[in-house]
């Protein structure tokens, strides 16, 4: 695996910290992340790949293609920027260029798989068809994840898109009956493993605390040393 396509069921649900924890497993390696579309900031705000490198470390390259001012998705926000909309070529031109001088390239998403990145409605997916990359699905961890997790799951289905796993991108510390049933059930409507869940608050903890801890909420396949099939279920998993 050297590029791997970090998506998810929606918007805010922990895509970024994801990404980080999964660059903070690779410290030995050369790991770039790469966010085809920022959106939201202004120039010179740190946006998402600069918060992977902050948690991760400084053996994460960050690499941005595009901002665009207003928190829209990012057809939209390019449009009323008067801006050029980022194309999946461009995406995967990139992801390209960064495998032949780093070891893994983590490409993080904007929203959910099928955000538009402009008006002929191209999306994330068709970049990760250009790089026959696999796809990383980050979920919420409550009552509604295990449809929009089946949605995203088809959609990478319908285009031969391989999904490599799931994983729960906030874990309450105290999770409730639904939580506790959706580790079971997740892998179960998404066709593939579960390969982590990363605490809630994880993203405000000390980048020491936060790389010594990574691995610890990551399987194996993801640079971690949790066993895919390992239950998370159970009181205090959730805890940072």
């Amino acid at each position: 695996m050297t590029v791997l396509v970090v998506t998810g069921t929606g918007t805010e649900i922990g895509k970024t910290v994801v990404t980080a924890a999964v660059a903070a497993a690779y410290p030995d390696r050369r790991v770039a992340v790469l966010k085809p579309a920022q959106t939201g900031l202004a120039p010179g705000e740190p946006g998402d790949a600069a918060e992977v490198v902050r948690l991760a470390g400084g053996h994460v390259t960050a690499v941005e293609l595009a901002r665009f001012p207003e928190p829209l998705a990012p057809a939209t926000a390019a449009r009323r920027a008067g801006l050029p909309p980022v194309r999946p070529y461009e995406i995967a031109d990139a992801a390209q260029k960064l495998a032949t001088e780093h070891d893994l390239v983590l490409i993080e998403g904007a929203g959910g798989l099928l955000v538009r990145f402009d008006d002929e409605g191209s999306t994330l997916a068709d970049a990760a068809r250009l790089l026959a990359a696999p796809v990383l699905v980050v979920t919420p961890a409550g009552l509604g994840t295990l449809n929009t997790t089946a949605l995203t799951s088809e959609a990478l289905r319908a285009r031969r898109l391989e999904c490599l796993g799931v994983v729960v991108g906030s874990m309450p510390a105290e999770p409730d009956l639904a939580a506790r049933c959706n580790l079971a059930d997740l892998p179960v409507v998404a066709g593939a493993p579960l390969l982590g869940a990363v605490p809630a608050g994880a993203g405000s903890l000390d980048p020491a605390d936060f790389r010594a801890r990574a691995r610890s909420w990551l399987a194996s396949e993801l640079g971690g040393n949790r066993p895919a099939a390992e239950r998370l279920s159970g009181a205090g998993r959730g805890r940072i």
